[in-house]
């Protein structure tokens, strides 16, 4: 069926059209404002080596020289940064700061990239949360970055790393402000619009072709009956009055 066919019928049954289009409307609006609300909020953290270097001299009197941390990045930072993200993934440490597994919070903490072979490839360490309330999100982030800064001491304590060669983990990005992530719910509502338009149109159709078929069904008038068809001569004859 070509366009105008399509549009002829939907224009002829108008009363069975408008109302659906308007639940089209109703309907697209209504799971928008039904839909749950989701808000994100981030942080970012970066690993960096104290000035004086990741080793302690053997002699005293040659200290190590003093660098620029943000420019004494090597392959242990992205090894450490990778170790911590492992042990911040864990079940228990996310259930620690509010998000286990399975809720209606959604934590990820990565180097940045979604590819998990590049995870040590970086020395940041990037946390994003998803929750249905602001405060909610913001909360947990705060708390994972923190938690993070104390898995980190805690972890060159277990080593027994000399304290002056403790690496940091300095706040690039403190915990954002969060925002409302309204890509799901506009998706939502324009996945249920357009197949409340679609059943709108099936509903046009339907409604045509029920029509059609009522009118085809339809019994003949009784005085269409009462005659035969023209006989060769041009003459009719009344049906039922031989004999």
């Amino acid at each position: 069926m070509d366009f105008w066919a399509t549009a002829t019928v939907l224009f002829k049954r108008w009363y069975v059209t408008i109302p659906a289009f308007l639940l089209t409307i109703v309907g697209a609006v209504g799971v928008f404002a039904v839909a749950p609300k989701t808000f994100i909020s981030s942080s970012a953290l970066v690993l960096t080596l104290p000035v004086t270097g990741g080793s302690v001299p053997s002699d005293p009197k040659f200290p190590n020289p003093r660098t620029n941390p943000l420019v004494s990045f090597d392959q242990g930072l992205s090894m450490t940064s990778s170790i911590l993200i492992q042990a911040l993934n864990t079940p228990e440490a996310v259930a620690k700061v509010g998000a286990p597994i399975g809720g209606d919070v959604t934590l990820k903490i990565t180097s940045g990239g979604t590819n998990p072979e590049m995870m040590p490839a970086t020395p940041f360490i990037v946390i994003t949360c998803e929750a249905p309330t602001a405060e909610l999100a913001h909360g947990i982030v705060v708390k994972v970055t923190e938690l993070a800064k104390q898995e980190l001491r805690a972890r060159q304590q277990q080593v027994k790393a000399p304290p002056t060669t403790y690496v940091s983990a300095t706040v690039v990005v403190p915990p954002t402000q969060p925002d409302e992530k309204k890509g799901s719910r506009m998706r939502s509502a324009v996945v249920t619009g357009a197949l409340a338009f679609f059943m709108s149109l099936f509903a046009a159709f339907a409604a045509e072709s029920f029509a059609r078929r009522r009118q085809a069904r339809r019994p003949m008038p009784p005085e269409l009956g009462l005659y035969e068809p023209v006989a060769s001569n041009g003459t009719r004859s009344l049906a039922g009055r031989e004999g």
